[in-house]
């Protein structure tokens, strides 16, 4: 069954705007294939090679007997797998832990959790020398090594994930004979969940990465449509970019809401991939701009978020993702004598939480707020694959509404600059 992502847009953007016109979107048709078409940029290419696919199959075949997947990175380099581990997982047999942070208690409290014996740790880093990585990659040799982890045992203990020919990761590896696996040079760590970033993870946890794969290709059609109406990629872009240049007030917020709790970390996975590209000093006027992200999940924000959402100021759009059909369902018949619980009797859970989805896409609409309502068949790797390309593939066009560069980070750069300052004047 193919990946059968779909979209229905309720928003007040104008349609009548340059926006929409056939000839303004098949530019940005033209400027997204020119993005996707650079030797630069390898995100939308990736899976159709299968050379990433055969290196993490023969990875895990070689480490399959692990029993605690340990993922060391930080932000994509560790959200993306997370994701796709906590929307799929199968194999229950596995644990999974993530030193995805330098805080020292979080890390005490992971490892305390560890076998030594049944661990493989997954060093995550793009460049080799990420400093938080770094670290935790230390901490997770010393943690080997007090618990009776002899030098040349580590090798059984570690594979490493960086860049094909450079960084101190690759040249680590080659020194010292750690199994290594590659991130491709033009794919940036938000951008690389369908790569052997997120592949190994996913293979311990019992994911088709064929799947994601197919997924992933059976959207492409519907990215590069020229018919603009069908086109879901040029439709979603427009509805945004048109909020944030016309509407009042400016739409400059984005919240997706996935109503699952399988889908809480994805939502946490776009919160980075566009946080870190869009928002952005634009270089033609040195103007600020961006589109803050708002990770939520449904039925669970509808007590929380949603009341600012419905009643706050009209300055967010957010993407609604329905899941259809589910695996698993509960009859909430009972022989409780309480009002509520009689007038839920005759359905069931997914039953319940159609209605909610449905009930606050109504009021949404009636407070003429900005939706986008997202739906597929059911939560599995075509669908997830299909979902990755898509975010990824729509952060990148936003970048060309923006006149800004998606795919660099100099905000970040500059906090590392001034972090290793502090530590230098520490000593």
């Amino acid at each position: 069954m193919k990946a059968d992502l779909e979209f229905k847009y309720h928003t007040q953007a104008n349609k009548n705007h340059e926006s929409f016109k056939k000839e303004t979107l098949l530019e940005y048709l033209g400027r997204f294939k020119k993005i996707i078409e650079s030797e630069s940029v390898g995100f939308f290419r990736l899976s159709e090679d299968t050379t990433q696919l055969k290196a993490a199959k023969k990875m895990f075949e070689k480490f399959k007997h692990k029993k605690h997947f340990v993922q060391v990175g930080i932000g994509g380099s560790a959200l993306g797998p997370q994701a796709l581990i906590d929307a799929l997982k199968s194999d229950k047999k596995v644990k999974f832990s993530f030193m995805d942070n330098t805080d020292s208690e979080y890390i005490a409290d992971l490892l305390d959790e560890v076998n030594p014996q049944e661990a493989l740790f997954y060093i995550v880093s793009k460049s080799g020398g990420t400093a938080e990585t770094v670290a935790n990659f230390s901490i997770a040799r010393n943690f080997l090594k007090k618990n009776g982890i002899k030098e040349e045992g580590l090798k059984d203990h570690f594979v490493f994930c960086t860049d094909p020919n450079s960084g101190h990761l690759r040249e680590l590896a080659r020194k010292e004979g750690f199994a290594c696996l590659e991130v491709p040079s033009n794919i940036g760590g938000r951008f690389s969940v369908l790569s052997n970033v997120g592949l190994l993870p996913a293979l311990f946890a019992g994911i088709s990465i064929d799947d994601l794969y197919a997924g992933a290709n059976d959207i492409k059609e519907s990215l590069l449509t020229e018919d603009v109406e069908e086109n879901i990629l040029l439709q979603s872009a427009a509805h945004i970019a048109d909020l944030y240049r016309t509407a009042q007030p400016a739409v400059n917020q984005t919240v997706f809401m996935p109503y699952s709790s399988r889908l809480k970390t994805l939502s946490h996975w776009f919160v980075q991939l566009w946080g870190e590209s869009l928002g952005k000093i634009r270089s033609i006027d040195s103007a600020n701009v961006g589109l803050t992200p708002i990770p939520a999940y449904g039925a669970t924000d509808q007590h929380s978020q949603m009341q600012l959402f419905m009643e706050g100021p009209s300055d967010k759009i957010l993407m609604i993702l329905e899941i259809k059909n589910r695996k698993t369902d509960f009859e909430l018949d009972s022989s409780l004598g309480m009002e509520p619980a009689q007038k839920l009797s005759p359905y069931t859970l997914n039953q319940l939480l159609e209605a909610q989805i449905n009930g606050t896409l109504q009021a949404l609409k009636a407070q003429k707020k900005h939706v986008i309502h997202m739906s597929i068949s059911e939560n599995n790797a075509r669908n997830m694959g299909a979902m990755a390309l898509f975010f990824e593939s729509l952060t990148a066009l936003m970048g060309e509404y923006l006149d800004i560069d998606p795919f660099n980070q100099p905000g970040v750069e500059l906090g590392k600059k001034y972090a290793y300052e502090y530590l230098k004047n520490l000593s």
